[in-house]
């Protein structure tokens, strides 16, 4: 029975409303917005970008192949998404109260040692890569 008196009245204002989807030009948009407000915001970005650009001068000198060069390029992906998102949970915690900053403080710490281990695994792959081929132009081993 539908309709009783103790059942609430449905209005058009109570229905769910549909959400027009957002067209994929404004999702790259703010995407890109995003990934500029992180750069900015940040002086550690510097530091990345410097040693992606000194990785990719010497995979390119050193003549590297395509798979070599794919796992510079994907490790030097892997460092900036990571300091995309430390510098997210960064831009989080500085909007909060004292009182919110004092019990979530360790989230930092994760996010910066998440930062930590990416730019490690990169240098290991990348002195793995760029040793090997050193070692082979100063005829080390053959």
């Amino acid at each position: 029975m539908s309709g009783e008196w103790w059942e609430p009245k449905q209005t058009e204002s109570d229905q769910p409303r549909r959400r027009t989807p957002r067209r994929w030009r404004d999702k790259f948009r703010e995407a890109i917005r995003g990934v500029k407000r992180g750069v900015r915001g940040h002086s550690s970005f510097f530091v990345h970008f410097f040693f992606a650009a000194l990785a990719l001068t010497a995979a390119l000198v050193l003549q590297c192949d395509r798979i070599e060069l794919c796992l510079i390029v994907g490790c030097i992906g892997f460092v900036l998404t990571a300091e995309l998102f430390n510098s997210a949970i960064e831009t989080m915690f500085h909007g909060l109260d004292a009182e919110s900053k004092a019990r979530i403080r360790g989230c930092l710490d994760i996010a910066a040692g998440a930062v930590l281990l990416a730019g490690i695994t990169a240098a290991v792959i990348g002195t793995l890569i760029f040793g090997h081929h050193l070692w082979a132009m100063l005829h080390l081993y053959e």
